[in-house]
């Protein structure tokens, strides 16, 4: 299993949810954040309004999904998140050891 998370602009958040329910994932985490990279301290127009901060608004979402599927999974959050802007994010990819879920007990790729 592989756990993908990215950070992405929060405006973009509709519609790589979409794309990613269209490509098959079964559920998300989503998460309000703040942070910076190479665009530390400029500007950024969020929600129409310009902001000049250090720390910009973004969305964390992390996705964990079968080891085949996860190519694909990136594939679709860069092409969906993706405005050709700084600031666009990041995707990160690492294995997952074990997954239980709670109510039934199931692990694994049946815990998916």
């Amino acid at each position: 299993m592989k756990l993908v998370i990215a950070v992405i602009k929060p405006f973009k958040l509709d519609e790589v949810r979409e794309a990613l329910t269209t490509l098959g994932v079964a559920g998300m985490t989503v998460t309000e954040v703040k942070g910076f990279g190479r665009q530390k301290g400029q500007t950024e127009i969020y929600r129409g309004a310009e902001y000049s901060t250090n720390m910009v608004p973004k969305i964390k979402i992390e996705v964990v999904c079968a080891v085949g599927l996860a190519d694909r999974v990136v594939e679709v959050i860069q092409q969906s998140a993706n405005t050709g802007a700084i600031g666009d994010g990041k995707i990160f990819v690492l294995d997952v050891g074990q997954a239980v879920r709670i109510r039934t007990g199931e692990t694994d790729d049946a815990a998916l």
